[in-house]
């Protein structure tokens, strides 16, 4: 699907998508629970229906009426499983430990690039705690994962710390993960053990050590919150956004320190936020926690006065696309200035972009970039390959254009 924008200027009002990543992870704890519970989840993605799925297959029952899912877990898991990831590295990186823990020989599949994402250091930590599997892909897993102590690099992936969290409490006696420094992406195993306390697994943290208990999940009633990760998108269009907890563990929340850097007001009323874009200067930002805003962030800094630096985000060359080549390709083919560098980018803005065509390089992130340097741009921009925004936010372009903005599918 290819889409042409017209630029435009944007108003109103959105609410935020349900963060994909709470849903993941409630998901998967509901599943694990002995009874069913309820999750409200606003807006799905093909990321979120990839980890139902994924449950399905193991026998959860999950219903969905509107908004509301229901999770029921199994009388008894099966003892072999395909379970297709489709393009979810946090579904593919959550669910092997969890079918190990659970004891199912499964094979793990997906497509796009997947398969080319690592997940080697996740294997080599299962493979000495009692589980076979292989090096390649599909992954085939069998055997049962025990508990004791795993030790795991913190700089690869987050991802690989959330599956173990969700798997361990499965496992007989008390577990131990040792992280190792630098633990970058944190946030994203706060929001892990957040979720976690929620069904009742309370997780203990001491410096780079996660205790992990023996205990079942809770049923209940959960409400997935809003998603501040693509809740930057619609922020960066300009435009009221409601459904968002100030309060939130999820990293991405940083975005509006990030829009301040940059010289934006944030206005908050009546538990709305919006942020007021007319001025905006350069500014150095760290993306070790907050890699995802990286995009977003360069479709900003392209019409910022000044040279902005991006740093600390190597592992964005391992997204759903090598994400620092690609960021640099949106900015420079909408007629922008910018350069890789070893672990990020430069971008040296301009008053105004000339527009053109932007390939979508399969990644939902750069596609919905791109719609925001639209805005910034003098003539039309044309993005190739858009439909990549259903992996994390399908609704984009439907509310884009309920907010005053002109994008047809040609």
């Amino acid at each position: 699907m290819d889409i042409k924008i017209l630029p435009s200027a944007l108003s109103g009002m959105a609410e935020a998508p349900a963060s994909k990543s709470v849903a993941h992870r409630m998901l998967i704890c509901a599943a694990l629970a002995k009874k069913p519970s309820t999750i409200k989840i606003n807006k799905t993605s093909e990321d979120i229906e990839a980890t139902a799925s994924c449950l399905k297959s193991l026998g959860v029952t999950i219903e969905k009426n509107g908004e509301l899912w229901t999770v029921t877990p199994p009388d008894s898991y099966p003892d072999e499983a395909t379970l297709d990831c489709g393009e979810s590295g946090s579904t593919l990186r959550f669910m092997l430990p969890v079918v190990s823990a659970l004891g199912v020989t499964a094979m793990l599949t997906g497509h796009g690039r997947l398969p080319s994402r690592p997940i080697a250091p996740l294997l080599d930590e299962m493979k000495s705690h009692g589980v076979e599997c292989g090096d390649g892909f599909p992954v085939k897993v069998s055997g049962k994962l025990t508990g004791g102590k795993y030790k795991i690099a913190g700089n690869i992936s987050s991802q690989f710390i959330t599956g173990l969290l969700l798997a361990l409490p499965l496992c007989d006696g008390e577990s131990e993960i040792e992280v190792i420094p630098p633990v970058e992406s944190k946030p994203y195993i706060d929001i892990t053990t957040s979720v976690l306390a929620d069904f009742g697994v309370a997780v203990e943290e001491s410096g780079n050590i996660y205790t992990v208990p023996h205990q079942i999940p809770c049923s209940g009633d959960f409400t997935a919150e809003g998603d501040w990760s693509n809740a930057a998108f619609l922020l960066a269009l300009g435009v009221k956004v409601s459904g968002l907890d100030l309060n939130s563990v999820q990293g991405d929340r940083k975005i509006l320190d990030v829009l301040t850097a940059f010289g934006a007001e944030i206005n908050e009323e009546n538990g709305t936020l919006q942020a007021n874009l007319s001025s905006l200067h350069s500014t150095d930002v760290d993306a070790s926690d907050i890699p995802d805003l990286v995009p977003v962030i360069s479709a900003l800094a392209a019409t910022a006065d000044g040279e902005t630096r991006i740093y600390n985000a190597s592992r964005l060359r391992l997204k759903e696309s090598d994400r620092i080549e690609t960021t640099v390709s949106m900015v420079n083919s909408l007629g922008g200035e910018a350069y890789p560098t070893d672990d990020g980018l430069i971008i040296k803005g301009k008053q105004q972009l000339s527009g053109g065509t932007v390939d979508g390089c399969g990644d939902h992130r750069i596609v919905m970039s791109s719609a925001v340097a639209a805005l910034r741009c003098k003539n039309p921009v044309i993005i190739t390959g858009a439909q990549a925004v259903n992996k994390s936010y399908p609704e984009f372009f439907n509310e884009y254009n309920s907010l005053g903005g002109d994008a047809n599918v040609l």
